[in-house]
């Protein structure tokens, strides 16, 4: 992955972005099965909720993954730089298509069956992408917008290039990129703006975020000076909305605002993260590494979690800390003894295959 600057340079701080961004869908969703209306999307519920969590996830809960999007923009701008619009495609169809295509057959029925389990339903096989909605869209959006993004790199240095160049440049283009999410979120008006998965409004957020992630960095470093200058004072503007969201509204508020408040969250964390995450470490090149194919089993894994944990006569807290433990831990150890070690299964989780002679 590499700079504007430099072909060869690697941005860590993305990586990084990527591999917190993952982390924190994790807790999400961990924090979800102790929600009252948890049930109703499909999770394991513990028997006695914990609604006060949820403070904290409602801040979380309208950035997590548009956020995901625009690094995933961010991505295919690197990933083009040394290809062409075929080898794009190939290698994004290898990445994305087939874990798509794997993970609906043959991972999503494990944690089905698990909840049918649990809850003394008949098992039965119920095709649904499930949370590799996420995979879907991305290939979607990397088949439609590749005509835009390769025209714009044949024409970097053009007019389009400066333009964006000098938007980024000034904090107010900043008010600029939020106008078509602002656009979307009232012409859409979901019920639920936290709602992205399968639907109308999670696919036109996330294509607005993908174009825009790639268009931060096509335009060199404009975009991530400004937020990496004005970081402080977005974290500001959004925990504020956040806090009158809250204390206000009761969380119930407008999706036009709450647009405005996830924009503001994203270019907060990621002028944090342009400013302080850029260095390599051990840990991310693992992590980097491990963050997609834990991003595809952890359903399995929570789900399994759920089922050994809620029944445990313990406190409430302890069961909520011992299902992060178990999910990270597990998924963690799945990947490093069967993930990245069984050749064969390495593509059909978005790994590279090894060499025979490695």
């Amino acid at each position: 992955m590499e700079t504007s600057t430099s072909l060869n340079q690697r941005r860590h701080d993305i990586d990084w972005l990527r591999v917190i961004a993952i982390g924190l869908l994790l807790i999400y969703h961990i924090a979800i099965g102790f929600q009252p209306w948890g049930g109703f999307i499909g999770f394991i519920l513990s028997d006695e909720p914990m609604e006060s969590i949820w403070v904290p996830m409602s801040a979380l809960n309208v950035w997590r993954i548009p956020l995901l999007f625009f690094v995933s923009g961010m991505g295919v701008c690197f990933a083009m730089r040394k290809r062409n619009w075929k080898e794009l495609i190939k290698e994004r169809s290898l990445r994305i298509l087939m874990p798509f295509g794997f993970g609906i057959a043959f991972i999503v029925p494990l944690h089905t069956i698990i909840w049918q389990s649990y809850y003394d339903l008949p098992i039965q096989f119920i095709p649904s992408p499930a949370h590799l909605w996420f995979l879907g869209n991305l290939f979607v959006y990397v088949l439609v917008l590749s005509p835009v993004f390769f025209f714009l790199k044949k024409n970097e240095g053009g007019k389009a290039h400066r333009f964006l160049r000098k938007l980024f440049a000034n904090p107010l283009g900043l008010l600029i990129v939020m106008i078509p999410f602002i656009i979307e979120a009232m012409i859409l008006n979901p019920v639920s703006f936290e709602t992205y998965a399968m639907n109308l409004h999670g696919f036109f957020i996330g294509l607005i975020a993908f174009f825009f992630g790639f268009c931060f960095v096509y335009a060199g470093d404009a975009f991530s000076n400004t937020v990496k200058k004005w970081k402080w004072l977005l974290l500001a503007l959004a925990f504020g909305m956040y806090l009158v969201r809250l204390l206000v509204f009761e969380l119930i508020t407008s999706n036009y605002l709450l647009s405005i408040e996830s924009n503001l969250w994203i270019f907060a964390v990621l002028g944090i993260g342009f400013t302080y995450l850029n260095k390599p470490s051990k840990a991310l090149n693992y992590l980097s590494q491990a963050v997609y194919p834990i991003y595809i089993i952890h359903m399995a894994v929570l789900y399994l979690g759920s089922m050994l944990i809620f029944p445990l006569d313990i406190p409430i807290l302890m069961q909520f800390i011992l299902l992060i433990l178990f999910t990270a831990i597990g998924c963690l150890l799945i990947y490093e003894f069967v993930l990245r070690r069984v050749r064969f299964l390495r593509p059909f989780f978005g790994l590279k295959i090894i060499p025979k002679d490695n």
